[in-house]
C-alpha cells in the first residue's frame, strides 16, 4: 500500500487539496464581492449597511460602499500572497459585517452565512501557518497509510 503524506504543498492529498481551495476562493471571492459593491449588480449594498456607520463618519452609504471597496479588494489579493497573516484580516473584516448586519435588526441569515465564512477564513490562516513551516523545514510529515498500519501491525500482536 502506498503511503500518503498529508500536506499543504501538494494538491494530491486531502489537507493540500484543502488549503489551495481555501486560499484561491478566499483570494478570487473578496475581489469579486469588492468589484459588485462598486457597481452594486447583485444587489444594492448599501441597503445591507447599518445606518449608523456611514452616520459616524459622515458620508453617504455608498461612500462607505467604495471605501469597502478598497479594502475587499486589497485584502483579496494580500489573502493570495501572505494567507498566513492575511486570511486573519479576512476573518476579522467578517466579524466587523457580522456585527453590522446584526446592529441592521435585520439579514441574520447573511449574519449566520459570513460567520461561516469567517470559520473558513480561520481555517485557511491556520492551515496556511501549518504551509509556512512546511516550507522552511520546521514541520515534518508522516505518511498516513504507513502510520495507521504501523498501529493496526501493533494491535494485532
Amino acid at each position: 500500500m502506498r503511503a500518503t503524506r498529508l500536506t499543504t504543498l501538494y494538491f494530491d492529498n486531502p489537507v493540500g487539496q484543502a488549503f489551495w481551495i481555501m486560499r484561491v476562493i478566499f483570494t478570487v471571492a473578496p475581489i469579486l464581492f469588492g468589484l459588485d459593491k462598486f457597481f452594486n449588480i447583485m444587489v444594492k449594498w448599501p441597503e445591507y449597511l447599518a445606518p449608523w456607520i456611514p452616520n459616524l463618519i459622515h458620508v453617504s452609504p455608498q461612500m462607505f460602499m467604495y471605501g469597502v471597496v478598497v479594502v475587499e479588494i486589497c485584502a483579496g489579493i494580500l489573502v493570495g500572497l501572505w494567507p498566513q497573516y492575511f486570511a486573519y484580516v479576512v476573518t476579522l473584516w467578517l466579524w466587523g459585517i457580522i456585527v453590522n448586519l446584526l446592529t441592521t435588526g435585520e439579514y441574520f441569515d447573511v449574519a449566520l452565512r459570513d460567520f461561516g465564512l469567517s470559520m473558513g477564513a480561520l481555517s485557511l490562516a491556520r492551515l496556511a501557518h501549518a504551509h509556512q513551516m512546511e516550507r522552511r523545514g520546521q514541520l515534518e510529515t508522516a505518511p498516513v497509510v504507513a502510520e495507521a498500519e504501523r498501529e493496526l501491525a501493533g494491535s494485532r500482536r
